[in-house]
């Protein structure tokens, strides 16, 4: 869950296309996408504003069950050569996604790939979308990432979120299982005065709560099999797949780390 409002979603969504479409300014739309094999930097770019347009489609047809995603997937037909163009219509897709998302209110429900959440999902999951391949972008032309604090804690906490679905953490034979005694996983960020998380994988299913402490023991007692150290802008690209592991300490078990990688990247295989 989240305690943001629709409102303050909407506004970053706003704010972190209007980033990305300024990146498109320094770079050629023709460049290879580093973290995303196969996608030149035009690509990218439609990526995102097809998944605002999908959103938006089922925001404002009120679906009640999946709207095909073509709009996502399909980038490999385009070959953008007018970077403006482009511009304008991610921009536009972008407002047409949170006018959608106003109009519509907090308390209307529509389909969501996470069965029966509230429509912030779909603010939520775009924002985030649009925040990873904004690191992308910039990957692709060269330049510093940075990213408000507030913005990676709410993204870190939704894919935390995704970690308690049940294809995260089900047992299915041939798969290594996640769940065990002993299993917790701490991280935590290296500056600023912000908790942390523990993810407790001991139970039936796994759970996770903000967290304080800094020697490796959660609040309630458990114990942290493996610690992740770093920035907050880090720890959420760390979850997306992105290269920053040489950026964070990670002490401990990094084999269960790596399998709860795997295991909470379910959603996008």
């Amino acid at each position: 869950m989240t305690d943001w409002s629709l409102d303050r979603y909407c506004a970053e969504i706003l704010a972190q296309t209007d980033q990305l479409c300024s990146l498109a300014e320094d770079g050629e739309l023709t460049a290879r996408v580093p973290t995303c094999p196969g996608w030149n930097f035009g690509q990218l770019l439609r990526h995102v504003g097809g998944t605002h347009r999908w959103a938006d489609t089922v925001v404002r047809t009120r679906a009640t069950e999946p709207v095909p995603d073509t709009l996502v997937n399909e980038v490999f037909h385009y070959d953008d050569k007018d970077p403006a163009a482009l511009r304008d219509w991610l921009a536009e897709g972008a407002r047409r996604l949170t006018d959608a998302l106003t109009e519509a209110g907090p308390d209307a429900r529509v389909w969501t790939v996470v069965p029966d959440r509230p429509i912030t999902f779909w603010a939520r999951r775009m924002l985030h979308e649009t925040v990873v391949h904004r690191a992308d972008a910039a990957w692709t032309v060269g330049v510093p990432y940075t990213l408000d604090a507030a913005v990676a804690r709410d993204g870190f906490e939704e894919w935390l979120g995704f970690g308690q679905v049940p294809e995260a953490y089900a047992t299915e034979e041939g798969r290594k299982p996640l769940l065990g005694p002993g299993r917790g996983l701490r991280f935590e960020p290296s500056h600023g005065p912000a908790a942390g998380w523990f993810v407790d994988l001991t139970g039936d299913a796994p759970t996770w709560t903000r967290d304080g402490t800094h020697d490796g023991t959660h609040d309630d007692g458990g114990t942290a099999a493996v610690t992740v150290r770093g920035p907050l802008s880090d720890l959420l690209l760390l979850v997306y797949g992105r290269p920053v592991r040489d950026r964070l300490r990670v002490t401990g078990d990094s084999a269960l780390l790596g399998l709860w990688l795997e295991r909470t990247g379910f959603w996008i295989e």
